[in-house]
Parts: structure tokens; sequence; C-alpha cells
């Protein structure tokens, strides 16, 4: 019965070590999933910002091919603009990437989470049989000594121990 037991709990905790793995997994995969569209979402802006300003931009060189050198603060002002976009595309990858390091922290946290209820809960099996298999030695115990009792009751006197099986008699040891 106490191999039944035994089976039967390390069925247990594989089934809640697979859950528990499985769980891990489609936390990740939603945490991708969440970043990729995430990053789509920012090239979709990018590519919004780009196709507006293009036109901006090939609408102003006209304008100073025609206007020339009359427009010397405007074309500083407009390499100002050039350059904010350009500090801007970087603050954007710069955030990009301190999204993807933020993402990679929290699954290493999340990771870090999961191994720490494996390991409670494998302290928690052991802790478990543990205190499962002293009582039952201890009944076990009890057990065989009221059995010596009740047999010394009835017979009258202790019958000695059969220490071997009569198939054990062409056996040296």
């Amino acid at each position: 019965m106490p191999n039944v037991n035994h089976e039967t709990l390390m069925l247990v905790f594989v089934a809640l070590t697979g859950l528990a793995v499985l769980l891990q997994a489609l936390i990740l995969l939603a945490i991708f999933i969440a970043l990729r569209k995430t990053a789509q979402q920012v090239h979709e802006q990018v590519e919004d910002l780009r196709s507006t300003i293009t036109p901006i931009l090939t609408e102003s060189r006209e304008f100073l091919a025609r206007v020339g050198p009359k427009l010397d603060s405007v074309a500083g002002d407009l390499a100002e603009l050039a350059h904010g976009l350009r500090a801007q595309s970087v603050e954007l990858q710069a955030t990009t990437t301190e999204m993807l390091d933020r993402v990679r922290r929290q699954s290493s946290r999340v990771d870090a989470m999961f191994t720490s209820v494996l390991d409670t809960v494998d302290r928690a099996s052991g802790v478990v049989s543990q205190k499962v298999r002293i009582p039952m030695r201890q009944l076990s115990a009890i057990a065989a000594s009221i059995k010596a009792v009740v047999s010394t009751l009835r017979n009258g006197t202790p019958s000695p121990a059969q220490t071997h099986s009569p198939a054990d008699k062409d056996m040296f040891v």
C-alpha cells in the first residue's frame, strides 16, 4: 500500500511540475506576443512619422531652391528640425531597447519565482513524506507488538521467529 501512495504522490508532483512549466511557457508566450505587438506599433508610428515628414522635406527643398540665399535662417531651423527628428528616433530606439531589457528582467524574475515555487513544493513533499512515514512505522511497531502479545497469550510461550525459509536449505552464506 505505501508503494501506491508513493507512486500516486510522485504522479501528482510530476503533474504539478508539468503544469507549472506549462504555465511558465504560456506566460513567456504572452510576454513575447505583447512585446511583438508593441514593437509593431512602434514600427508603424515611425513609418507614419516618416511618411508625414518626407513630403514636408521635399516641399522645403523646392521652396529653398526658389527662394535661395534669403532663407539662411530658415535652413538653420530645418537643420535643427532634422536634428530633433534624429534625436527622437535615437530616443525611440533607446526606449525600445529599455523595454526589451525590462521584458528580459521580468521574464528572469518570473523564472525565479517559478523556480522558488517548485523548490517549495519539493521541500513540502519531502516534509509530508517524512510526516507520513514516521506514524506508519509507529503503527507497524504497535501492530507487531499486539500480534506478539496475542500470540503469547494464545500459545502460552512465544514461538521463536523463523530466520530462514525451507527453500533456503541448499543455500550457504
